[in-house]
């Protein structure tokens, strides 16, 4: 259903304020109009690109340092963490992550986002993965933008355990999810 300039703009707003890493394509789509009309709803609402969106958020968010791991060895770009809580991270899939005969990417690097963002999330400088659960749900190709959201359910300093649940997806459709259970240093940091 096509909207009014007015309405669809007001609409547009809350989308991008809902998912600040939906695309300008996605949009479109959504709101069954040109690339070129999205962008310039954007130009006349001052919300900027994608890639600013990005930005903005993870210089918002990321206040808190990773403890468990160097920031440049997670796999993707973290944009919010929460320590001992959630944490989000972006991957975008290249050239060298895809298998060259059918561009699609290799299973290792859409498990190595997640497993990296349960290591991140660990308020701890000890974090490891002590078990996995994954389950890929469908093909993730090239150029499409993984988001990977990690929730952790359940923090055991005792027992030198976290649980971490990590479910990624692109766009609206889920290709992977993981329970991670983690381990951490038995002392409180």
């Amino acid at each position: 259903m096509r909207r009014n300039k007015k309405e669809r703009q007001l609409s547009l707003k809350d989308k991008i304020k809902e998912n600040p890493f939906i695309t300008d394509e996605e949009l479109a789509d959504f709101f069954q109009v040109s690339i070129q009309t999205v962008r310039l709803d954007r130009l006349e609402l001052s919300i900027p690109e994608l890639r600013e969106r990005i930005k903005n958020v993870a210089a918002r968010t990321l206040e808190k340092e990773v403890k468990s791991l160097p920031l440049e060895e997670v796999i993707g770009e973290i944009i919010d963490l929460q320590l001992d809580e959630s944490a989000i991270s972006i991957f975008d899939v290249q050239e060298e992550h895809v298998f060259k005969r059918n561009k699609i990417t290799r299973g290792h690097h859409v498990f190595a986002q997640a497993n990296s963002l349960a290591v991140a999330v660990i308020n701890d400088e000890l974090a490891l993965t002590a078990k996995a659960t994954i389950r890929f749900t469908r093909p993730v190709k090239l150029g499409e933008r993984v988001v990977a959201k990690a929730v952790v359910s359940n923090v055991d300093i005792e027992k030198g355990r976290t649980t971490v649940e990590v479910k990624s997806s692109v766009g609206s459709e889920k290709v992977f999810h993981g329970d991670f259970e983690m381990f951490r240093s038995t002392s409180s940091n």
